[in-house]
């Protein structure tokens, strides 16, 4: 069956180009994007996704014209999976761009989107069965800077991570701030559970502020667990009694190996259920 992309508003098929080589997002990473779990049919948690993407904006002095919001984006994915006959579960990414003209300096900050989606077999967030084996990527640190938190199309430092987890043979791997501090995975934040309460990486120490570590704290807290955020050091890692990454796509991904430290996936379990429920009250 032919695929679709909807491109700056067009059904376009999805094995045709849709960009110059002058796009600004291919020349200079001048682009933002979000990465959306659709569940039963329904994009989740759009509301979060659109507000960091408006952040994003801001902080890159990108224009915010009336199509970049919810509601439009809500009816573009909606129809793209009709379009797509995607099922009931799938992963969508939006990439909004700035628009063509100037080299590193913009001649408009004016944007244009594109919307992408692919099917998903599982329904629901399910709990991975084998547990993450995961070490540091300690080659490059990341930035404490306002830029480090936005979800961006510079994606340099989380393709040399992930060329390092393929030669180690690891399943994920831990980056690091200039501080030392360890503070979110290549595509997940992070979260460690000591004597039944959670502890995550404050924003300020420069992760990407996850839609999905939003709602783990959430449900956490609806469950009356305790969640602290705090600069995580190694210490913490080998003293936790459970480790486990979150992000929209995939919910909760718990870790069973840290170096020699081994962990539980009891808090895990607990959480991704929770996290159904909740996403099922929606």
């Amino acid at each position: 069956m032919q695929q679709f992309v909807n491109n700056n508003g067009v059904f376009v098929e999805a094995n045709k180009p849709v960009i110059t080589h002058h796009n600004r997002a291919f020349c200079y990473g001048d682009a933002l994007f979000e990465t959306i779990r659709i569940i039963n049919n329904k994009p989740q948690f759009l509301k979060e996704h659109i507000q960091r993407l408006h952040k994003g904006m801001n902080i890159l002095k990108m224009d915010i014209d009336s199509n970049i919001s919810e509601q439009y984006f809500d009816k573009a994915i909606k129809e793209l999976i009709s379009k797509n006959e995607i099922g009931t579960d799938g992963r969508v990414r939006l990439t909004v761009y700035r628009n063509e003209g100037g080299l590193y300096t913009p001649e408009t900050n004016s944007v244009s989107f594109l919307i992408e989606i692919t099917p998903l077999e599982e329904t629901g967030y399910i709990l991975n069965n084998k547990g993450y084996t995961v070490d540091l990527f300690t080659e490059f640190n990341k930035p404490k800077t306002v830029l480090s938190t936005i979800k961006s199309a510079n994606s340099a430092i989380y393709v040399l991570a992930g060329l390092y987890k393929k030669s180690k043979n690891l399943d994920d791997c831990l980056l690091v701030n200039d501080k030392g501090h360890i503070i979110e995975s290549i595509s997940s934040n992070i979260f460690a559970v000591k004597n039944g309460v959670l502890y995550t990486t404050p924003i300020s120490d420069g992760c990407v502020e996850g839609v999905m570590r939003k709602k783990i704290i959430e449900v956490a807290a609806k469950n009356r667990i305790a969640v602290q955020e705090v600069s995580i050091l190694q210490n913490i890692l080998l003293s936790s009694d459970e480790l486990f990454l979150t992000n929209s796509i995939r919910g909760i991904r718990w870790v069973v190996a840290y170096k020699q430290k081994r962990y539980f996936n009891n808090t895990s379990k607990i959480l991704t259920e929770k996290l159904n429920e909740f996403v099922n009250e929606l």
